[in-house]
């Protein structure tokens, strides 16, 4: 009988938790059954979907096939409405053990997230084929962005006790994992809900403390006007942090931001990208755009263009403006795809000059890179680097950059 397959689109929490759902999987002898975990931030992400799991009944007619992730908690019926589709699961559902034993179950079984109140600990030893371990410290979400459905799917923040998350960075540590990601959904809002309300900097400065052996920690996207001193001064004096942040900016005009119900402006994201700069000359930023926002003229996409010099980005991850049913942004004047396609490509384009040029500046260094595959690597600044040689993965070597290509630099390993 054919293993369970997994096919996960979106964030990295989505990652996670499909190694939580294989888990269970695994323990209830779940076989012949393919399990896609949605995302719902685009409408492509939607779409992508459903064109997947049509393409996966036509070339496994006799497997289950089974919908879960932010777009079947969303709009279950949508997929439920679906022939190839035998079983719809929700966010919360997903991650039960009960929902993957053998027996008569519900067809579709998504419940009201809003009433989840808190985040449970479910322990993982290792991600499948990959190297770098990523570990959920919060879920859900407070804040409501006007054009923003996964609180939707996720419902309202709530965080992991440090102990857990602590346990769990140990766990794979001894696993064998060089570097671990903290993620998700509001990640800078971690302890918010906790008794005595601790902030993100207290969990980061006590798992480097309480797991010495971990050698790299990475911080998955974070909104940096939540970010408190403390963590501040982790990322700045901490060598085990590595020195690629990723902000979720979206835009680079103040009008967009109020109308996207954002709580920074521009110039709280430069001072950030400044302040933390100055402590830590070598760190790089990364930063999501939405480009084409309901009434964002000429002049205020310009200001878009221009946030990515004045924060200094290095990555840049662009989204075209996609109207999700039911949020604010969906009734506000809409511009016309073309323009959206435009300005898109014209973000693309900034950002790829930009990581163009930090590449052509790290020729000639030596970079400790973590090994992901025979052939291919990251940096400490995220930077994929490709080997001259057969390399072994989920090693940390040390490595001379000897030039770059389209978007990676090639490196061989150090003398």
């Amino acid at each position: 009988m054919a293993e369970t397959q997994f096919v996960t689109f979106g964030c990295r929490l989505n990652t996670y938790e499909s190694e939580v759902m294989r888990g269970h999987a695994e323990a209830a002898g779940l076989s012949d059954a393919i399990v896609f975990n949605t995302c719902a931030v685009t409408g492509e992400a939607t779409r992508q979907a459903r064109q997947a799991i049509r393409r996966a009944r036509a070339e496994n007619p006799d497997a289950s096939i089974i919908v879960t992730g932010c777009a079947a908690q969303t709009d279950p019926q949508m997929f439920a409405a679906m022939p190839e589709v035998d079983r719809v699961l929700g966010n919360e559902e997903k991650l039960r053990a009960e929902s993957w034993q053998p027996g008569d179950r519900p067809r579709v079984a998504v419940a009201d997230i809003m009433k989840v109140k808190a985040a449970t600990p479910h322990l993982i030893d290792g991600l499948k084929e990959r190297t770098r371990a990523f570990v959920q410290v919060q879920n859900g979400c407070d804040h409501r962005c006007t054009f923003c459905i996964i609180p939707f799917g996720r419902g309202n923040s709530r965080s992991l006790v440090a102990g857990d998350v602590v346990e769990q960075v140990r766990r794979l540590v001894a696993s064998g994992y060089s570097e671990v990601v903290l993620t998700g959904v509001d990640l800078t809002s971690w302890g918010a809900d906790l008794g005595g309300t601790p902030r993100l900097g207290h969990l980061v400065s006590r798992i480097l403390y309480q797991v010495p052996d971990l050698k790299r920690l990475r911080l998955s996207s974070i909104d940096s006007i939540e970010a408190d001193p403390e963590l501040m001064e982790v990322i700045a004096g901490e060598p085990r942090i590595m020195p690629h942040i990723h902000l979720s900016l979206q835009s680079g005009d103040n009008l967009i931001l109020k109308r996207m119900k954002r709580r920074h402006a521009r110039e709280d994201s430069i001072a950030f990208c400044q302040a933390l700069r100055s402590r830590r000359p070598d760190i790089v930023f990364g930063a999501d755009i939405i480009a084409g926002f309901p009434t964002e003229t000429d002049e205020m996409f310009e200001n878009s263009l221009r946030i990515l010099d004045d924060c200094g980005l290095t990555y840049l991850h662009v989204f075209p403006f996609s109207p999700r049913p039911g949020t604010p942004a969906a009734r506000m004047p809409q511009l016309d795809k073309s323009v959206i396609k435009a300005r898109a490509q014209r973000l693309r384009e900034a950002g790829a000059a930009r990581l163009d040029s930090f590449l052509a500046g790290e020729v000639g260094a030596t970079r400790q890179v973590l090994v992901e595959t025979e052939a291919m690597g990251r940096t400490e600044h995220f930077a994929q680097v490709r080997f001259a040689s057969r390399m072994a993965p989920g090693a940390i070597v040390q490595a001379r950059v000897i030039g770059r290509g389209d978007g990676h630099l090639e490196a061989r390993l150090a003398a």
